[in-house]
């Protein structure tokens, strides 16, 4: 910043024979930039003016603004005279700079202390976080005598505030009618705030209508105060009648609607709140910027919310922040990541928010090696023990399959709460530690923290059902979570899984509302036990009810068409994914690919599998697997083969699709291949069924004695199914010899 300025006045100073005090305070007053301050000052002493305390006062002002305070105490402490505000002005820069112990130094040295020095010590209190002790200090301020104004009234109830202490709140409001200040708008919007944060609505819109002028601070109060007690619809009513009173719009009011627009899900009515922003020339505002695209992320709006960020001439870490966890939410975990690289570039610092964020990103992609590094990382900041930031540690480790490293960073938590438990029973569960799962929820209780509803949903999983998942659902009923909808759909998954499908019915006729969670659960369980008709029937009924499937919905009746061979069926599912725009989902793609090809329609099941978004290892096993049963043969070897150069890594599977392909068109040394495969390469065991596959092939091209051979030198016992398949292979090319042998 130039100091033309400050230069010009001095040229007028310097040519006056006759120095005029009014000259150097207004230079000290209009400079704001250090150089030219520290130029100015000197001028002042080789003019050989000796300022008066107002002079000095104002040199002491100039450089508490520029954020010298050793050359402002210098100033200070060779003043021959000192006035009240001089000892106020060094209150309040070493308040505002954070040193409350020099400032305490200095209030307690005043020779005599007014209203302001009291404001100046509770607002650095305040700014310090010092909620406790700017209340003592207005409480202090009051028994020496010392009458309050409306800006000490305004501190102290947003120390108040702070602390949701409505008690002393009430006591200060009782204060501020007694003087008068009800009609102040400065004190009066805060008290608007109190009532807000302390949830006391009612009373805040009281206080609120009751007000005769109300400015932008009182308008951004009390839709701030909706917002917060969750009456979104309300704070958006009052933001559209504060434009109609006329009234001009803050930052932080358009932070409220577009946070009170997330809460909704009101996209629409956030996207025209937007360019009410951009009409206000607020649409490069930083704040404003990142509560928009805040409210797209939370909507859902990625690529919305990705248009905000990209728009912002200047980022700050929130808006790092809010699209790091929206990337991450809507499982775009490497966006997520390269955000947070990105960040790390930029001058600014991280913070739990971040960490937190990219952690989720970590468990998005399952990269364990980056979350590796994120720990590091986290482990030489301050945030390591941060609860929130070691919960999504937890996380993270969980859905990775550490579950040594995610128990280590439970074991070494200072503390805990009822996320921390849930993510180390959740880590369990997700990895097929049941047995595991239910000794940590022993343990939760017994460290006498209360399970939550995502608690029983993680434990119900682990359930095997029989007396355990009883006498789980008995503690759910005590604890009074019987009728939740998402603890309740655990639960008919739970009994679903078990086979007791009445008690599941019964559960989710129970169910308030049989949300989509129920419908899922239920139509699940009938289609894991085969009763694919009935999971149909009711699919049927949650249409009639008017529930929308989603995308497991669908995914699991056209499992049940794949079962039943159902193809027309499933091509009106198809459809109505269509309609529904999900046939972009990995999940639907590979279970309509699998449904096509069980059906025999090669053709289709082909067209949808080479239009995947996504071919993930089920999809590739659908193709080899329908063209293993339906034919050409050939090509399910073909698929095996693009499968291997596209880096997919089969299972146990793809092999028993595969060789019973070599079986159906009689490649002996072929079906060897790819069965010595599989532990060479991939680190397979064959099972059983791949033993039977190779009988099955060798039996077929006549070698009845090496599959014989075969049998006997087994690394198990052979089971019923490989010694019929011999004897089958015997009857084929008449081979008593053997036959007799097997028997």
């Amino acid at each position: 910043m130039t100091s033309s300025l400050p230069s010009r006045l001095l040229g007028r100073v310097v040519s006056m024979s006759t120095v005029d005090r009014m000259n150097f305070s207004r230079v000290f007053q209009d400079c704001s930039a250090l150089n030219a301050g520290k130029q100015a000052h000197a001028r002042m002493i080789l003019s050989g003016f000796i300022p008066t305390p107002y002079v000095t006062n104002c040199l002491i002002h100039m450089y508490i603004r520029c954020s010298d305070l050793v050359r402002a105490a210098a100033v200070f402490d060779v003043m021959p005279e000192r006035d009240t505000v001089s000892w106020n002005a060094m209150i309040f820069g070493y308040a505002a700079s954070g040193d409350m112990l020099t400032a305490e130094s200095f209030f307690e040295m005043m020779p005599r202390r007014d209203v302001v020095s009291w404001n100046s010590m509770m607002s650095g209190y305040m700014k310090n976080g010092s909620f406790r002790d700017a209340v003592m200090t207005f409480a202090r301020m009051r028994n020496v005598g010392v009458t309050c104004d409306s800006a000490g009234l305004a501190i102290v109830l947003k120390a108040c505030s702070s602390t949701e202490n409505v008690i002393v709140g009430v006591q200060i409001h009782a204060l501020a009618v007694r003087m008068g200040f009800l009609h102040d708008v400065v004190a009066a919007s805060a008290l608007v705030d109190l009532y807000g944060k302390c949830k006391r609505l009612r009373l805040c819109h009281q206080l609120f209508h009751e007000l005769q002028e109300k400015n932008w601070v009182s308008w951004s109060a009390v839709i701030a105060a909706c917002v917060q007690n969750d009456d979104f619809v309300g704070g958006a009513e009052l933001f559209k009648e504060m434009l109609r009173a006329g009234c001009e719009v803050s930052q932080s009011i358009y932070a409220s609607v577009f946070r009170a627009c997330a809460a909704l899900s009101a996209v629409s009515l956030g996207s025209q709140f937007q360019g009410h922003s951009l009409k206000t020339n607020f649409g490069t505002d930083v704040i404003v910027g990142t509560a928009t695209l805040d409210m797209y992320a939370k909507c859902d709006n990625l690529s919305a919310a990705t248009k905000c960020f990209t728009h912002l001439p200047h980022r700050s870490l929130q808006s790092y922040n809010a699209i790091i966890v929206s990337c991450a939410r809507n499982s775009r975990g490497l966006e997520a990541m390269q955000l947070f690289l990105n960040l790390r570039r930029t001058a600014l610092k991280f913070d739990d928010i971040t960490l937190s964020g990219a952690f989720r990103a970590c468990a998005v992609i399952k990269g364990l090696s980056e979350g590796l590094q994120l720990h590091g990382l986290a482990v030489k900041s301050t945030f390591a023990s941060d609860v929130c930031v070691t919960n999504a540690m937890l996380d993270m480790y969980g859905k990775c399959g550490a579950l040594s490293q995610a128990q280590h960073v439970f074991d070494d938590m200072v503390r805990r709460d009822a996320v921390s438990w849930n993510s180390i029973i959740a880590a369990h569960e997700q990895n097929d530690f049941a047995e595991q799962t239910l000794i940590l929820f022993v343990l939760m209780l017994r460290s006498a923290m209360e399970p939550d509803e995502f608690t029983y949903g993680s434990v119900l999983k682990a359930c095997a059902g029989g007396q355990i998942g009883t006498e789980i659902h008995g503690r759910i009923i005590k604890a009074g979570m019987g009728f939740d909808s998402f603890v309740g759909s655990a639960l008919v998954d739970m009994y679903s899984k078990c086979g007791k499908l009445e008690d599941a019915q019964k559960l989710h006729d129970r169910i308030e509302g049989e949300t989509i969670m129920a419908w899922n659960a239920i139509i699940s369980g009938f289609s894991t036990i085969k009763q694919s008709e009935d999971a149909q029937k009711l699919f049927s009924k949650m249409l009639e009810m008017g529930v929308k499937p989603d995308n497991f919905t669908y995914a699991t009746v056209l499992d049940t068409c794949a079962n039943l061979a159902t193809g027309e069926l499933g091509k009106q599912i198809h459809a109505q994914i269509i309609k529904q725009e999900l046939q972009a989902d990995a999940y639907i793609a590979s279970t309509l690919v699998d449904m096509y090809s069980k059906c025999g329609d090669m053709h289709d099941s082909e067209i949808l599998f080479e239009k995947a978004p996504k071919r993930d290892l089920v999809t590739w096993n659908a193709m080899i697997c329908g063209y293993t049963h339906h034919g050409p043969a050939k090509m399910a070897l073909e698929i095996f083969e693009r499968m291997k150069i596209e880096n997919v890594r089969p299972n146990q599977t793809t092999f028993i699709s595969i060789l019973r392909a070599c079986a159906h068109m009689g490649l002996v040394d072929k079906g060897f291949h790819y069965f010595l495969s599989m532990s060479k390469e991939y680190n397979l065991e064959p099972q059983m069924e791949h033993y039977a596959c190779m009988v099955d092939i060798m039996g077929r091209c006549g070698r009845v004695s090496e599959a014989y051979n075969f049998v006997n030198e087994m690394p198990f016992a052979a089971d019923d199914v490989i010694w019929r398949t011999l004897l089958s292979v015997c009857k084929m090319h008449g081979n008593v010899e053997v036959a007799e042998m097997a028997v």
